[in-house]
């Protein structure tokens, strides 16, 4: 599995991530990062054209060497600073309360010990921070929610890890978080992919 993971999954993740259909959900939870900004699971660097003049510093955290590798070549506007951290969420190497903003897009779905992360981004976070995000998970559907159970072993082999079925805003809820904003629904595609979770959350 080494070569696939290290080599194929990098190149497929940058490929499917790249969907049109994803820059809507970019460019409402990246425009509103602001300050001192630290970008959970930063991948090939898709998000970081979407920053705008609010935004001083990115801390760009990714713990694929490869996909950092692609990041680092990602354009961004002048104006602010990207600094790359090759770590885990789970132990995220910033001391607490040096953030203004955390960015998880598509990211809590793999990350292994989710809980563990959030509670680091709650750490890391000013207690006037906030978190922003964009993440795909379980879907209110029954029939849904079903297949999502069934496919989850084979999808997570698969796709690196990646869960189809958590429940993003009672993990965000259950790690110290209040949700300020949440929505909600499907994106055009297979329902056990494409149900959506976006919106931003303060530590509590």
């Amino acid at each position: 599995m080494g070569f696939y993971n290290d080599v194929i999954l990098p190149r497929l993740c940058h490929l499917s991530m790249r969907n049109k259909q994803l820059v809507p959900y970019r460019q409402r939870v990246i425009g509103g990062a602001r300050g001192r900004v630290l970008e959970i699971g930063i991948g090939s660097g898709l998000n970081l054209p979407f920053y705008g003049s609010d935004v001083n510093e990115v801390l760009a955290l990714e713990p694929s060497h490869a996909l950092a590798g692609m990041a680092h070549k990602a354009k961004h506007a002048d104006g602010f600073s990207v600094r790359f951290l090759e770590a885990s969420a789970e132990e995220i190497p910033l001391d607490d309360q040096c953030v203004d903003t955390v960015v998880t897009t598509w990211t809590l779905c793999t990350i292994p010990h989710a809980d563990v992360a959030l509670a680091e981004m709650r750490r890391v976070l000013r207690p006037d921070g906030q978190l922003l995000f964009v993440e795909h998970g379980l879907a209110p559907d029954e029939s849904v929610r079903n297949w999502q159970h069934r496919l989850n072993p084979a999808w997570r082999c698969i796709a690196g890890g990646c869960n189809l079925n958590r429940r993003i805003s009672t993990m965000i809820e259950e790690s110290g978080f209040r949700l300020d904003r949440l929505e909600t629904g499907y994106m055009r595609g297979p329902k056990p992919m494409t149900f959506m979770y976006e919106g931003s959350a303060q530590p509590r």
